[in-house]
């Protein structure tokens, strides 16, 4: 996943804040990667940096074929954002019509 397609997202999570986030489920950054590791056998597929300095990764298994989108803070705060199931990851992604190389 490109961060043009992940735009939208950032978009969101800035308009919502910290505290919105934080209203989801949150715990330690370590805590939260290693149970989507055990729990779904998910890995980081793709990151980026949101406008409120949270950064932004979106997990997945190829196997499992869920998904989990989340959002560590600066405070090292981890909050499940979104997940769900049906995962495709997209290895020819196009380039948004006027975006630079």
């Amino acid at each position: 996943m490109t961060f043009h397609k992940l735009y939208p997202l950032l978009a969101a999570l800035a308009v919502l804040g910290p505290t919105a986030a934080h209203a989801q489920a949150c715990g330690p950054r370590d805590q939260v990667v290693e149970r989507l590791a055990n729990r779904y056998g998910e890995t980081v597929q793709s990151v980026g940096l949101g406008s409120n300095n949270g950064i932004v990764e979106v997990y997945a298994s190829a196997e499992t074929g869920t998904w989990t989108i989340t959002v560590t803070m600066p405070s090292g705060s981890t909050c499940l954002i979104a997940s769900g199931n049906a995962f495709e990851p997209i290895t020819n992604a196009t380039q948004a019509k006027g975006e630079d190389v």
